[in-house]
């Protein structure tokens, strides 16, 4: 399976953006799907995911209430709204798949996108 990313950009603080992961190679319903996130100098961090079936979302406490994870299964992509940004949401940002139930609830994934860049500016 591959994982495709975009959408990042410059956006001021307070502004909004949409990252979209394409996923090809096999219907995208069968994996579990997340976004992760990596800022200069630091280590990657989980941002949310989502189940195959669209139903069980999960979000870091960081961005809940701020971010939407959400899949449209037609499209195979999933997308990542992200409103009310913070300077502090600058980094690398990376989908990723994982194709068992277990290793999704663990946080374990074991395709991964290129990455796209967000930059907050203040």
């Amino acid at each position: 399976v591959q994982l495709q990313a975009s959408g990042g950009g410059l956006v001021q603080a307070g502004g909004s953006l949409r990252l979209s992961c394409v996923v090809s190679g096999r219907t995208s319903s069968t994996y579990h799907m997340g976004w992760f996130r990596q800022a200069a100098g630091k280590e990657r961090e989980f941002v949310a995911s989502i189940s195959g079936s669209g139903i069980n979302s999960y979000y870091a406490d960081t961005v809940k209430g701020r971010f939407t994870i959400s899949r449209a299964f037609a499209e195979n992509t999933i997308y990542l709204q992200m409103n009310s940004l913070r300077t502090e949401d600058t980094a690398v940002y990376y989908c990723a798949a994982a194709g068992l139930m277990s290793k999704f609830q663990r946080r374990q994934f074991d395709y991964w996108g290129q990455g796209t860049q967000v930059t907050v500016s203040s």
